[in-house]
């Protein structure tokens, strides 16, 4: 591997004045308007409540019936952490909910296979530039960076806790739930003095199910020998580059063909037609295909580092063929003015943490860096998008990271910030994986 060396440069000042120019001799990064310390941001996120999401709030509200019911969820058979499907009281999948101790590398997975790769393999077990057991926050993340951007290609996904005994508890846990249902049972008296009757809730991601997708694979071989028609594969293609900036700003290390969804409805006849109008193959009477997609399994994204070890984690979209196309006018249009606003960068930092904070693991130091090499993947993202590259060669770009000066890093976010960018030359092991 190469030697690890690093290039720093103070990045262009965007200092505004109260008239709103731009003062280009300065050499601070923003002008930002509101306080930045993050202990002062508002207080935890309360669970299983979402007041500004009644929608959400039902549907979880619906599984947690469900739950009390005796509905219980449904370990998946793919992956390898403990991902349940959720269901409502008619036993109808509703949502995917992934513990947090049940994660690829929780002490509660239970699946095998990681702990065969940590005994076999254990100088390549984890992944070294991400935070340990937070793939739940990375999840809900890539959720709201998603809202954030008005992306819409991740299914709403949020923190919650449930419990249920398909759950994988450890055998103490299940021995002080029987203990005290036990005590209760025979001495309410003693037992009514408990806060709790039964397991404990399990904090994890629970994100929304979407229904008719498959495997982004499936349909991508397809669509090799069954062209799809000229304004689908626009409406593709404006989809997929949303898919690339959500993995690209989150740094999604586990991004395959299999792990994206895609929804395709054929063309078909519009209602109402008879035969006779089909036979005449008017295409009025012929409705467009329909497709969408879904980004899930963003579990191991925001690193604090970009990968710089064994494996590069590279991005799998970016072997296909629309990953060649430049971006169009439509995503320009879209994130241009946000992504170029440090002050909505930095928004999006402090939602950001008013999410991850509410980790027990939760590390501000730590915090800090996921959120350079972030600012980091949308600075080059800002210059894709302005020189009108695409995906392949914005991945094909020198990753950066662009870090916030520890002096401005306190209770109260100055009138002007000063942010430092890093150029990175130490490159992993494997580049290929």
């Amino acid at each position: 591997m190469e030697e690890e060396k690093s290039d720093r440069t103070k990045i262009i000042d965007r200092h505004e004045s109260v008239n709103g120019s731009i003062d280009s001799n300065t050499t601070v990064s923003s002008h930002v308007n509101k306080a930045v310390d993050y202990e002062s941001i508002s207080g935890p996120i309360t669970y299983n409540n979402f007041p500004k999401d009644p929608d959400f709030a039902a549907v979880v509200r619906e599984a947690e019936l469900a739950l009390d019911h005796g509905i219980v969820p449904k370990l998946s058979s793919k992956g390898t952490s403990g991902c349940y499907f959720m269901q409502d009281q008619e036993k109808k999948i509703i949502a995917v909910f992934k513990p947090k101790d049940e994660e690829p590398y929780g002490h509660l997975n239970p699946k095998w296979t990681k702990w065969m790769h940590k005994l076999c393999c254990p100088c390549c077990f984890g992944r070294s530039c991400l935070v340990p057991n937070q793939g739940y926050l990375s999840e809900a993340g890539a959720s709201l960076v998603d809202q954030k951007l008005g992306l819409n290609v991740v299914p709403k996904t949020k923190v919650v806790r449930l419990a249920s005994e398909t759950f994988n508890y450890s055998a103490i846990d299940r021995a002080k739930a029987r203990t005290k249902r036990n005590i209760y049972n025979r001495v309410p008296s003693v037992g009514r003095h408990f806060n709790r009757i039964g397991l404990p809730p399990k904090i994890g991601s629970f994100q929304l199910f979407v229904n008719g997708y498959k495997d982004a694979d499936y349909w991508l071989r397809r669509f090799d020998s069954e062209a799809l028609p000229e304004s689908t594969a626009k409406k593709f293609q404006h989809l997929f580059e949303r898919v690339v900036v959500l993995d690209y700003i989150i740094r999604n290390t586990d991004r395959g063909n299999d792990n994206w969804l895609i929804k395709y409805e054929p063309a078909s006849t519009k209602a109402g037609s008879s035969q006779g109008d089909i036979e005449d193959a008017e295409w009025s009477m012929v409705e467009n295909p329909e497709i969408a997609v879904a980004a899930i399994d963003n579990g191991l994204a925001f690193p604090f580092k970009h990968p710089d070890e064994w494996r590069a984690y590279p991005y799998h979209w970016a072997w296909l063929p629309q990953a060649k196309v430049p971006f169009s006018t439509e995503i320009q249009e879209l994130l241009l003015d946000q992504l170029s606003d440090m002050n909505f960068v930095q928004d999006l930092c402090d939602d950001l943490y008013d999410l991850f904070k509410c980790d027990k693991g939760f590390d501000r130091h730590t915090f800090e860096k996921q959120m350079s090499v972030m600012r980091g993947q949308i600075l080059n993202l800002t210059q894709a998008l302005k020189d009108g590259r695409s995906p392949v060669q914005l991945v094909q770009m020198p990753v950066v990271t662009v870090e916030r000066n520890k002096s401005t890093v306190g209770r109260t976010r100055a009138d002007s910030e000063i942010f430092t960018q890093s150029f990175s030359h130490r490159a992993p092991f494997f580049s290929w994986c």
